[in-house]
Protein backbone atom coordinates (compact mmCIF):
# COMPACT_ATOMS: atom_id res chain seq x y z
CA UNK A 1 0.00 0.00 0.00
CA UNK A 2 1.19 3.47 -1.08
CA UNK A 3 2.09 6.30 1.99
CA UNK A 4 -0.25 8.97 2.16
CA UNK A 5 2.93 11.65 3.06
CA UNK A 6 6.12 12.67 1.46
CA UNK A 7 9.26 14.63 2.25
CA UNK A 8 11.69 16.89 0.38
CA UNK A 9 15.30 17.35 0.59
CA UNK A 10 17.52 18.39 -2.24
CA UNK A 11 21.01 17.14 -1.78
CA UNK A 12 23.76 17.86 -3.87
CA UNK A 13 22.75 16.39 -7.52
CA UNK A 14 20.05 14.62 -6.39
CA UNK A 15 16.44 14.94 -4.82
CA UNK A 16 15.73 12.97 -1.99
CA UNK A 17 11.90 11.94 -0.95
CA UNK A 18 11.04 10.52 2.55
CA UNK A 19 7.59 8.27 2.79
CA UNK A 20 8.29 7.60 6.37
CA UNK A 21 8.73 4.46 7.64
CA UNK A 22 11.72 3.60 5.85
CA UNK A 23 10.22 4.66 2.67
CA UNK A 24 12.95 6.78 1.15
CA UNK A 25 14.66 7.67 -2.12
CA UNK A 26 17.47 9.57 -3.91
CA UNK A 27 16.78 10.90 -7.23
CA UNK A 28 19.10 11.94 -9.53
CA UNK A 29 18.13 15.66 -11.15
CA UNK A 30 18.91 14.00 -14.91
CA UNK A 31 17.06 10.86 -14.16
CA UNK A 32 14.07 13.76 -13.33
CA UNK A 33 14.56 15.36 -16.18
CA UNK A 34 14.70 12.26 -18.69
CA UNK A 35 11.36 10.87 -17.40
CA UNK A 36 9.63 13.99 -18.00
CA UNK A 37 6.13 13.18 -19.42
CA UNK A 38 4.78 16.01 -20.64
CA UNK A 39 4.30 16.23 -24.70
CA UNK A 40 7.03 18.62 -25.38
CA UNK A 41 9.37 15.48 -24.22
CA UNK A 42 7.38 12.66 -25.30
CA UNK A 43 5.49 11.78 -28.49
CA UNK A 44 1.95 11.30 -27.67
CA UNK A 45 0.84 9.30 -30.59
CA UNK A 46 3.36 6.83 -28.96
CA UNK A 47 4.39 7.43 -25.26
CA UNK A 48 8.27 7.40 -26.68
CA UNK A 49 10.85 9.40 -25.44
CA UNK A 50 11.41 12.33 -27.06
CA UNK A 51 13.90 14.02 -25.24
CA UNK A 52 17.67 13.41 -25.09
CA UNK A 53 19.38 13.63 -22.03
CA UNK A 54 22.62 14.56 -23.71
CA UNK A 55 21.29 17.87 -24.27
CA UNK A 56 21.53 18.89 -20.98
CA UNK A 57 24.48 19.69 -18.49
CA UNK A 58 26.21 16.70 -16.73
CA UNK A 59 25.65 18.72 -13.48
CA UNK A 60 22.54 20.09 -13.94
CA UNK A 61 20.53 21.31 -10.74
CA UNK A 62 17.11 22.61 -10.82
CA UNK A 63 16.17 26.06 -11.05
CA UNK A 64 12.66 25.72 -8.06
CA UNK A 65 11.64 22.68 -6.77
CA UNK A 66 8.25 22.59 -4.87
CA UNK A 67 6.34 19.83 -3.34
CA UNK A 68 2.77 20.27 -2.60
CA UNK A 69 -0.33 18.18 -1.27
CA UNK A 70 -2.75 17.74 -3.40
CA UNK A 71 -6.66 16.98 -2.30
CA UNK A 72 -6.79 13.14 -3.17
CA UNK A 73 -3.76 12.99 -0.53
CA UNK A 74 -1.19 12.80 -2.95
CA UNK A 75 1.68 14.92 -3.66
CA UNK A 76 2.73 17.02 -6.72
CA UNK A 77 6.52 17.53 -7.33
CA UNK A 78 7.15 20.50 -9.68
CA UNK A 79 10.43 21.06 -10.80
CA UNK A 80 11.45 24.36 -13.06
CA UNK A 81 14.90 23.89 -15.10
CA UNK A 82 17.67 26.32 -15.49
CA UNK A 83 16.37 26.64 -19.53
CA UNK A 84 12.47 27.15 -18.08
CA UNK A 85 10.99 23.88 -19.06
CA UNK A 86 8.63 22.24 -16.32
CA UNK A 87 8.71 18.64 -15.21
CA UNK A 88 5.72 17.09 -12.93
CA UNK A 89 5.66 13.82 -10.89
CA UNK A 90 3.07 12.89 -8.70
CA UNK A 91 4.59 11.43 -5.47
CA UNK A 92 3.17 8.61 -5.56
CA UNK A 93 3.85 7.39 -8.79
CA UNK A 94 8.00 7.63 -7.81
CA UNK A 95 6.99 5.81 -4.65
CA UNK A 96 5.48 2.90 -7.24
CA UNK A 97 8.53 3.27 -9.04
CA UNK A 98 11.01 2.30 -5.96
CA UNK A 99 8.53 -1.03 -5.46
CA UNK A 100 10.86 -4.22 -7.18
CA UNK A 101 9.10 -7.22 -6.08
CA UNK A 102 10.84 -10.66 -7.39
CA UNK A 103 9.29 -12.53 -10.01
CA UNK A 104 6.42 -14.79 -8.00
CA UNK A 105 7.78 -18.22 -9.39
CA UNK A 106 6.37 -21.46 -7.83
CA UNK A 107 9.08 -24.30 -7.42
CA UNK A 108 8.56 -27.46 -7.86
CA UNK A 109 9.78 -30.87 -7.39
CA UNK A 110 9.02 -34.52 -8.18
CA UNK A 111 5.64 -34.88 -7.12
CA UNK A 112 4.77 -31.79 -9.56
CA UNK A 113 2.36 -32.74 -11.82
CA UNK A 114 1.28 -29.48 -14.42
CA UNK A 115 -1.89 -28.29 -14.80
CA UNK A 116 -3.90 -28.76 -17.98
CA UNK A 117 -5.79 -26.55 -20.03
CA UNK A 118 -8.23 -26.90 -23.28
CA UNK A 119 -6.67 -26.51 -26.31
CA UNK A 120 -9.86 -25.49 -28.05
CA UNK A 121 -10.95 -23.03 -25.10
CA UNK A 122 -7.13 -21.65 -24.87
CA UNK A 123 -7.27 -20.38 -27.97
CA UNK A 124 -10.65 -18.96 -28.02
CA UNK A 125 -11.46 -17.85 -24.63
CA UNK A 126 -9.09 -14.74 -23.55
CA UNK A 127 -9.41 -16.08 -19.57
CA UNK A 128 -8.27 -19.70 -20.24
CA UNK A 129 -4.95 -18.09 -22.15
CA UNK A 130 -4.58 -15.88 -19.31
CA UNK A 131 -4.93 -18.62 -16.94
CA UNK A 132 -2.82 -21.13 -18.49
CA UNK A 133 -0.26 -18.21 -19.43
CA UNK A 134 -0.46 -16.78 -15.68
CA UNK A 135 0.53 -20.60 -14.75
CA UNK A 136 2.70 -21.44 -17.15
CA UNK A 137 4.78 -18.01 -15.75
CA UNK A 138 4.94 -19.47 -12.64
CA UNK A 139 5.39 -23.08 -12.79
CA UNK A 140 7.38 -22.62 -15.84
CA UNK A 141 5.18 -25.85 -17.10
CA UNK A 142 1.79 -26.51 -18.35
CA UNK A 143 -0.20 -28.83 -20.13
CA UNK A 144 -2.87 -28.18 -23.19
CA UNK A 145 -4.92 -31.14 -24.10
CA UNK A 146 -7.45 -32.25 -26.40
CA UNK A 147 -4.86 -30.95 -29.24
CA UNK A 148 -5.35 -31.87 -32.93
CA UNK A 149 -2.99 -34.78 -33.53
CA UNK A 150 -2.29 -33.06 -37.42
CA UNK A 151 1.41 -32.45 -38.11
CA UNK A 152 2.51 -29.20 -38.02
CA UNK A 153 -0.04 -27.77 -35.62
CA UNK A 154 2.09 -25.62 -33.10
CA UNK A 155 1.81 -23.05 -35.84
CA UNK A 156 -1.58 -22.52 -34.34
CA UNK A 157 -0.11 -21.51 -30.69
CA UNK A 158 1.48 -18.35 -32.18
CA UNK A 159 -1.90 -16.04 -31.52
CA UNK A 160 -1.64 -16.56 -28.37
CA UNK A 161 2.39 -17.43 -27.58
CA UNK A 162 3.76 -15.64 -30.27
CA UNK A 163 5.91 -16.60 -34.26
CA UNK A 164 7.43 -19.84 -33.54
CA UNK A 165 11.51 -19.20 -33.06
CA UNK A 166 13.61 -20.58 -36.05
CA UNK A 167 16.31 -22.14 -35.48
CA UNK A 168 18.27 -24.11 -38.50
CA UNK A 169 17.30 -27.67 -38.16
CA UNK A 170 13.50 -28.08 -38.48
CA UNK A 171 11.33 -24.85 -37.67
CA UNK A 172 8.91 -28.07 -36.15
CA UNK A 173 11.11 -30.97 -35.21
CA UNK A 174 9.92 -34.82 -35.58
CA UNK A 175 10.85 -36.54 -32.73
CA UNK A 176 10.48 -40.54 -33.59
CA UNK A 177 12.92 -43.46 -33.91
CA UNK A 178 15.09 -42.73 -37.03
CA UNK A 179 18.58 -44.65 -37.77
CA UNK A 180 19.75 -41.66 -39.24
CA UNK A 181 18.74 -39.26 -37.05
CA UNK A 182 21.23 -36.13 -36.11
CA UNK A 183 20.71 -36.56 -31.75
CA UNK A 184 19.64 -38.74 -29.02
CA UNK A 185 16.22 -37.78 -29.22
CA UNK A 186 15.97 -40.12 -32.26
CA UNK A 187 17.04 -43.21 -30.83
CA UNK A 188 15.07 -45.17 -28.09
CA UNK A 189 17.37 -44.51 -25.35
CA UNK A 190 16.33 -42.53 -22.38
CA UNK A 191 16.60 -38.86 -22.43
CA UNK A 192 18.76 -37.54 -19.40
CA UNK A 193 16.56 -33.78 -18.40
CA UNK A 194 18.66 -30.99 -20.51
CA UNK A 195 17.42 -27.70 -22.30
CA UNK A 196 17.43 -27.63 -26.00
CA UNK A 197 19.26 -25.49 -28.27
CA UNK A 198 22.32 -24.69 -25.52
CA UNK A 199 24.78 -24.52 -28.80
CA UNK A 200 23.12 -20.93 -29.86
CA UNK A 201 24.07 -17.94 -27.86
CA UNK A 202 20.09 -17.13 -27.03
CA UNK A 203 18.34 -20.67 -26.91
CA UNK A 204 14.94 -20.92 -26.83
CA UNK A 205 13.00 -19.60 -23.92
CA UNK A 206 9.76 -21.76 -24.74
CA UNK A 207 9.38 -25.23 -26.02
CA UNK A 208 6.15 -27.07 -26.71
CA UNK A 209 6.67 -30.60 -26.96
CA UNK A 210 3.41 -32.03 -29.11
CA UNK A 211 2.48 -35.22 -28.78
CA UNK A 212 1.05 -36.63 -31.74
CA UNK A 213 0.97 -40.89 -31.45
CA UNK A 214 2.18 -42.62 -28.47
CA UNK A 215 1.38 -46.27 -28.91
CA UNK A 216 4.98 -47.31 -27.60
CA UNK A 217 5.57 -48.39 -23.75
CA UNK A 218 7.82 -46.58 -21.97
CA UNK A 219 8.77 -43.07 -22.81
CA UNK A 220 7.42 -41.26 -20.18
CA UNK A 221 8.32 -37.37 -20.57
CA UNK A 222 10.52 -36.32 -17.51
CA UNK A 223 10.58 -32.60 -16.31
CA UNK A 224 12.64 -30.96 -13.65
CA UNK A 225 13.03 -27.44 -12.28
CA UNK A 226 16.02 -26.42 -12.96
CA UNK A 227 15.66 -23.18 -10.51
CA UNK A 228 15.04 -25.26 -7.33
CA UNK A 229 17.43 -27.74 -7.77
CA UNK A 230 19.90 -24.29 -8.37
CA UNK A 231 18.78 -22.48 -5.15
CA UNK A 232 19.36 -26.01 -3.13
CA UNK A 233 22.67 -26.38 -4.44
CA UNK A 234 23.52 -22.94 -3.47
CA UNK A 235 22.58 -23.33 -0.47
CA UNK A 236 23.66 -26.29 0.15
CA UNK A 237 27.27 -25.29 -1.53
CA UNK A 238 27.67 -21.43 -2.36
CA UNK A 239 31.34 -21.99 -3.78
CA UNK A 240 29.90 -24.98 -6.20
CA UNK A 241 26.97 -22.75 -7.52
CA UNK A 242 29.38 -19.71 -7.83
CA UNK A 243 31.85 -21.59 -10.21
CA UNK A 244 29.05 -22.81 -12.15
CA UNK A 245 28.04 -19.31 -12.81
CA UNK A 246 32.12 -18.06 -14.05
CA UNK A 247 33.36 -21.04 -16.00
CA UNK A 248 32.48 -21.03 -19.58
CA UNK A 249 31.32 -24.27 -21.05
CA UNK A 250 31.31 -25.09 -24.88
CA UNK A 251 28.40 -26.89 -26.71
CA UNK A 252 27.87 -28.01 -29.97
CA UNK A 253 24.69 -29.40 -31.83
CA UNK A 254 24.97 -30.31 -35.51
CA UNK A 255 23.69 -32.58 -38.40
CA UNK A 256 24.64 -33.35 -41.95
CA UNK A 257 23.29 -29.53 -43.09
CA UNK A 258 24.20 -27.63 -40.12
CA UNK A 259 26.47 -26.57 -37.08
CA UNK A 260 25.61 -24.67 -34.02
CA UNK A 261 28.14 -23.91 -31.01
CA UNK A 262 28.17 -21.46 -27.96
CA UNK A 263 30.38 -21.28 -24.95
CA UNK A 264 28.50 -19.93 -22.05
CA UNK A 265 28.67 -20.85 -18.45
CA UNK A 266 25.89 -23.08 -17.39
CA UNK A 267 24.20 -20.75 -15.22
CA UNK A 268 23.42 -17.25 -16.00
CA UNK A 269 22.24 -14.92 -13.06
CA UNK A 270 20.11 -11.11 -13.29
CA UNK A 271 21.45 -7.79 -11.97
CA UNK A 272 19.88 -9.00 -8.69
CA UNK A 273 21.93 -12.74 -8.22
CA UNK A 274 18.92 -14.19 -9.07
CA UNK A 275 18.86 -16.93 -11.31
CA UNK A 276 18.01 -16.11 -14.99
CA UNK A 277 19.06 -19.66 -17.55
CA UNK A 278 20.21 -22.44 -16.77
CA UNK A 279 22.32 -23.81 -19.99
CA UNK A 280 22.73 -27.83 -19.43
CA UNK A 281 23.17 -30.42 -21.96
CA UNK A 282 25.27 -33.07 -20.45
CA UNK A 283 24.70 -35.27 -24.17
CA UNK A 284 26.09 -31.90 -26.37
CA UNK A 285 28.27 -30.65 -24.18
CA UNK A 286 32.23 -30.12 -25.30
CA UNK A 287 35.46 -30.66 -23.54
CA UNK A 288 36.34 -27.54 -21.48
CA UNK A 289 40.10 -26.15 -21.83
CA UNK A 290 42.43 -28.01 -20.10
CA UNK A 291 44.05 -24.04 -20.16
CA UNK A 292 40.47 -23.51 -17.97
CA UNK A 293 42.40 -22.28 -14.27
CA UNK A 294 38.92 -23.44 -12.95
CA UNK A 295 38.69 -26.88 -14.33
CA UNK A 296 38.79 -29.06 -11.26
CA UNK A 297 36.25 -26.68 -9.54
CA UNK A 298 34.17 -26.86 -12.25
CA UNK A 299 34.22 -30.33 -12.38
CA UNK A 300 33.42 -30.90 -8.64
CA UNK A 301 30.71 -28.45 -9.21
CA UNK A 302 29.47 -29.93 -12.52
CA UNK A 303 29.00 -33.64 -10.71
CA UNK A 304 27.16 -32.31 -7.84
CA UNK A 305 24.57 -30.48 -10.38
CA UNK A 306 24.09 -33.34 -12.52
CA UNK A 307 23.69 -35.74 -9.11
CA UNK A 308 20.62 -33.25 -8.28
CA UNK A 309 18.97 -33.17 -11.34
CA UNK A 310 18.81 -37.25 -11.99
CA UNK A 311 17.29 -37.57 -8.74
CA UNK A 312 14.06 -39.14 -8.49
CA UNK A 313 12.83 -36.92 -6.11
CA UNK A 314 13.59 -33.57 -8.54
CA UNK A 315 12.05 -35.73 -11.90
CA UNK A 316 8.35 -35.12 -12.04
CA UNK A 317 7.12 -37.77 -14.31
CA UNK A 318 4.29 -37.87 -16.79
CA UNK A 319 2.62 -40.03 -19.99
CA UNK A 320 1.77 -37.58 -23.06
CA UNK A 321 -0.88 -39.09 -24.84
CA UNK A 322 -1.94 -38.06 -28.19
CA UNK A 323 -3.13 -34.58 -28.19
CA UNK A 324 -1.70 -33.38 -25.35
CA UNK A 325 1.26 -30.60 -25.64
CA UNK A 326 3.60 -29.39 -23.03
CA UNK A 327 5.36 -26.45 -22.57
CA UNK A 328 7.83 -25.62 -20.49
CA UNK A 329 10.17 -22.67 -20.03
CA UNK A 330 13.32 -23.52 -22.04
CA UNK A 331 15.50 -21.53 -19.33
CA UNK A 332 14.25 -23.26 -16.29
CA UNK A 333 12.85 -26.47 -16.86
CA UNK A 334 14.51 -29.19 -17.80
CA UNK A 335 13.09 -32.09 -20.36
CA UNK A 336 13.91 -35.52 -20.77
CA UNK A 337 12.20 -39.04 -21.11
CA UNK A 338 12.30 -42.50 -20.39
CA UNK A 339 13.76 -45.49 -22.66
CA UNK A 340 11.29 -46.70 -25.01
CA UNK A 341 10.82 -50.36 -24.60
CA UNK A 342 8.10 -51.48 -26.72
CA UNK A 343 7.77 -51.44 -30.75
CA UNK A 344 4.76 -49.28 -31.37
CA UNK A 345 4.75 -45.84 -32.79
CA UNK A 346 5.32 -42.50 -30.99
CA UNK A 347 5.59 -39.49 -33.55
CA UNK A 348 6.34 -36.03 -31.30
CA UNK A 349 7.05 -32.69 -33.08
CA UNK A 350 8.43 -29.87 -30.56
CA UNK A 351 8.79 -25.93 -31.64
CA UNK A 352 10.33 -23.20 -29.35
CA UNK A 353 8.66 -19.61 -28.82
CA UNK A 354 10.06 -16.87 -26.87
CA UNK A 355 9.34 -16.12 -22.96
CA UNK A 356 9.28 -12.05 -23.64
CA UNK A 357 5.90 -12.68 -26.53
CA UNK A 358 3.96 -15.04 -23.84
CA UNK A 359 4.22 -12.58 -21.53
CA UNK A 360 3.49 -9.30 -23.86
CA UNK A 361 0.17 -11.02 -24.55
CA UNK A 362 -1.14 -11.96 -20.81
CA UNK A 363 -0.17 -7.94 -20.68
CA UNK A 364 -2.31 -7.12 -23.43
CA UNK A 365 -5.13 -9.05 -22.44
CA UNK A 366 -4.84 -7.27 -18.72
CA UNK A 367 -4.44 -3.27 -20.65
CA UNK A 368 -7.25 -4.07 -22.75
CA UNK A 369 -9.44 -5.18 -20.10
CA UNK A 370 -10.36 -8.35 -21.88
CA UNK A 371 -9.28 -10.68 -18.42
Amino acid sequence: MAPSSCAMKAEGRVLALDWGGGEAVRIPYLWLRDNCDCPACRVTQTSEKRFHVGTVPVRLRPHEVTLEERGDGDAALSIVWPDGHRTCYLAQDLWRLTQTPPPALHHWDGRFRPHAFDYAEFLSQDATAASFIEEFLTAGAAVLVNAPTTPGSLETLAPRLGPLREVVFERIHNVAVNPHGYNIAHTAEDIPPHNDMVSYTWPPSVQALHMLVNECAGGESIIVDGFRVLEGLRRASPALFDVLCEVAVPFRLFSTDDETYAVNPIVQLDRAGQVRMLRYSNQTMQPIPLSEPKLYAFYRAYRELSRRLRARTAQARLRLSAGHILIVAGHRVLHGRAPLTGSGARHLQDGYFEHDNVRNHLAVLKRQGRV
